[in-house]
């Protein structure tokens, strides 16, 4: 809303003007002095458009009115809902220059409602001009959670309820994504702060939270101490690795080699189990008891949550406390993403936004490692393309099957990816022969799929570390190194070992990732490109 611009004597004194009765006015200008910024403003960094915000108050003056209010029993006004960069600039400029022009501020008063409303009216303004980070939104909703918790006077406030008051105040947001907000300020924030100031967004907090869960149920399968241990372990770990350029892949190898440690097996070992609880599934390792339970969805609303009457106010001292409606539990549509595979594949797809825009009521849809492909393997597409796809199902088909470490992108060269190495040979004590005949075979299948003892050995080691198997088998070209390191079975057990016992998924994407091989060797042939070199 614009108002009329008030009529000002530039050469009489502002503290000459008639007073204004504030509850009862709409329009009110006041002097710089006499208003404060909000205190608990949601940005608690400085706004990266400061300097041109004040360049523009300096050349054409505020050219929107603030919106303030005013806490019973105080003199001062404070900002009611966003305008805090206008008026910090508004007042440098008026002690910097002296000039009249900025001394005064026209307003738009809103009586006083209750601490709650002024929070998420802030929220609310801020969100709407971007530039908000995830972490400044978490911490913003759970003050307000607290607020209302007070004003309420009520031990806690259900995730449900939560959401529904802020619907009411027109910021929607679903239960699943104010949890996974709770999850950040109350256990990342006070370990890894760097990292969420900044930018760690929705899809990292996800993935960090679905490691915690999976290593937290691994660490309890060894029986290696009590929980409050493993928060430690835990929270130590994410401290070492705290800085603005986060990398959960480097979280997520320190808990598998802690994890090893403390249970003396193999790493190997540790890092299928893990693997198999973040993609849903239960661990096919032996030294796992049938009974153990499987990770908790992460996408769920709390098991019993109250809801808010559609016509509750923000401010709860107008509705009766004891205003509920029955428990309610949501559905989860989606299981926590694969460490390895999306967060590689998050860094060549476009960003998207940390949350819901205010205003705009959808439930959360967090993509699954199943929705990565996009093309159809019969879909005409360039080498890039081809090459993206064939990494992709390669990296998807090895971590479902606890190899996915070995499997990294190879950009322009080759099939789009090559394997770093054999599978540990440790895993020969710890697996049953049905399980490592399995892994064996889907190694050789991604092998070939990769061309790794086919293609030319000068294109190939430079990628391999140098104690790598597969590197002194390529160099040295001995055949004998690589079988007596990788399990080999006779080709014609393929059937029963392995096309028989794969899962559907799996079936699928080793059907896509020979017909995406054939696909990019037939295209470089119409093309007459040279696929390595």
């Amino acid at each position: 809303m614009r108002v009329k611009p008030m009529v000002i004597l530039m050469d009489k004194q502002l503290t000459d003007l008639p007073q204004v009765d504030a509850v009862g006015a709409s329009a009110m200008l006041l002097q710089v002095g006499q208003i404060q910024p909000y205190e608990r403003n949601p940005r608690h960094g400085r706004n990266p458009e400061y300097d041109r915000i004040k360049a523009s108050i300096r050349a054409n003056g505020l050219d929107q009115p603030l919106v303030i209010t005013q806490r019973p029993g105080t003199t001062d006004y404070v900002v009611h809902s966003g305008g805090n960069t206008r008026l910090v600039a508004l007042q440098e400029l008026y002690a910097e220059t002296g000039n009249v022009l900025f001394a005064h501020a026209q307003c738009l008063f809103k009586p006083w409602s209750c601490e709650s409303d002024v929070l998420l009216a802030h929220l609310r303004e801020n969100d709407l001009r971007g530039a908000l980070i995830f972490i400044d939104k978490a911490i913003a909703i759970f003050d307000i959670k607290q607020l209302l918790e007070d004003e309420l006077e009520i031990e806690e406030i259900s995730l449900r309820k939560l959401q529904m008051v802020l619907a009411t105040g027109g910021y929607s947001l679903s239960p699943g994504l104010i949890s996974r907000m709770g999850y950040a300020v109350n256990r990342l924030l006070p370990v890894v702060p760097q990292a969420l100031n900044a930018g760690l967004g929705r899809p990292q907090i996800q993935r960090i939270r679905a490691l915690d869960k999976a290593a937290l149920q691994t660490w309890q399968n060894y029986d290696l101490g009590d929980d409050a241990l493993f928060d430690e372990v835990f929270s130590t770990l994410c401290q070492r690795y705290d800085a603005p350029e986060w990398d959960t892949g480097l979280l997520h190898e320190a808990i598998e080699t802690e994890i090893a440690e403390q249970a003396e097996i193999s790493i190997q070992t540790v890092r299928m189990e893990l693997d198999a609880l973040l993609a849903g599934r239960k661990p096919s390792t032996s030294t796992i008891e049938d009974n153990d339970s499987e990770i908790d969805e992460l996408n769920k609303a709390e098991n019993i949550e109250e809801t808010c009457p559609a016509n509750q106010t923000v401010c709860p001292s107008l509705k009766d406390k004891n205003d509920a409606a029955p428990n309610m539990q949501l559905e989860d549509s989606n299981k926590p993403p694969v460490h390895d595979l999306t967060a590689t594949a998050e860094n060549q797809s476009p960003p998207t936004s940390d949350e819901q825009a205010p205003n705009a009521v959808s439930e959360e849809i967090e993509p699954t490692i199943e929705q990565i492909l996009i093309t159809s393997p019969s879909a005409p597409a360039d080498l890039k393309s081809l090459r993206s796809r064939a990494w992709t199902l390669a990296a998807r088909l090895a971590q479902r099957n606890g190899i996915g470490d070995l499997v990294e992108p190879l950009s322009g060269n080759g099939l789009g990816f090559i394997l770093r190495d054999v599978p540990d040979p440790t895993l020969a004590e710890q697996l049953d022969d049905d399980t490592l005949s399995q892994i064996s075979m889907v190694w050789w299948h991604l092998a070939a799929s990769a061309e790794m003892t086919a293609a030319p050995v000068e294109f190939i080691t430079p990628h391999l570390p140098l104690d790598s198997v597969l590197r002194k088998t390529l160099e040295q070209q001995d055949a004998g190194l690589l079988f007596s390191s990788v399990c080999t079975l006779d080709p014609g057990q393929a059937g029963c070992r392995l096309w028989r016992r794969l899962g559907e998924k799996d079936w699928s994407d080793l059907l896509d990732l020979m017909d995406t091989y054939r696909q990019i060797h037939h295209l470089a042939e119409e093309i007459d490109t040279r696929l390595w070199g």
